[in-house]
């Protein structure tokens, strides 16, 4: 088994405690609505959100991919942070035995955050990743974070 890490920085206007509000505890509620074309559903297969929980994620009819299930590692609702691990779906792409996500939310000085986050591709056997296909998920979590922030500076009061 192989290991490729990379890590990244997103700097938002929104604090900390907000953005993992909306993004780690409600977003499996406010995804879907504010994206329905990326994501059809979310569904809890086992437990209720906290570590050991599996997901099953539905994705829209436009994505390259169906159905991903994610399984919660861990949730510190006072350090807001957020680690969980894609292990199962078609976005694995029979390359990879799983993609671990850390993410934490730091206070930025202006009041808004610094969302870091390090993802870890675990491959199958000898298997090397192609850059574009790293670049391309790093997009797509860019786009919906900053979809998640651009929803609540329009919506200033729904968190």
């Amino acid at each position: 088994m192989g290991l490729f890490t990379y890590e990244t920085e997103i700097v938002t206007a929104i604090p900390p405690a907000k953005m993992f509000q909306a993004f780690v505890l409600d977003g499996d509620k406010l995804i879907p609505k504010i994206v329905p074309k990326a994501f059809k559903s979310v569904e809890f297969i086992e437990g209720d959100g906290g570590p050991g929980s599996i997901k099953k994620i539905t994705f829209g009819d436009g994505s390259r991919f169906n159905y991903v299930k994610h399984k919660v590692e861990a949730v510190d609702k006072d350090n807001f942070t957020y680690c969980y691990s894609v292990i199962e779906g078609d976005a694995l792409m029979n390359t990879l035995e799983k993609i671990t996500y850390e993410t934490k939310l730091e206070p930025s000085p202006d009041g808004g955050s610094i969302c870091k986050n390090i993802s870890k591709y675990y491959t199958i056997g000898d298997i090397e990743i192609k850059e574009e296909e790293i670049k391309a998920g790093k997009e797509k979590a860019l786009g919906l974070f900053k979809a998640i922030e651009a929803y609540l500076l329009a919506n200033p009061d729904a968190y």
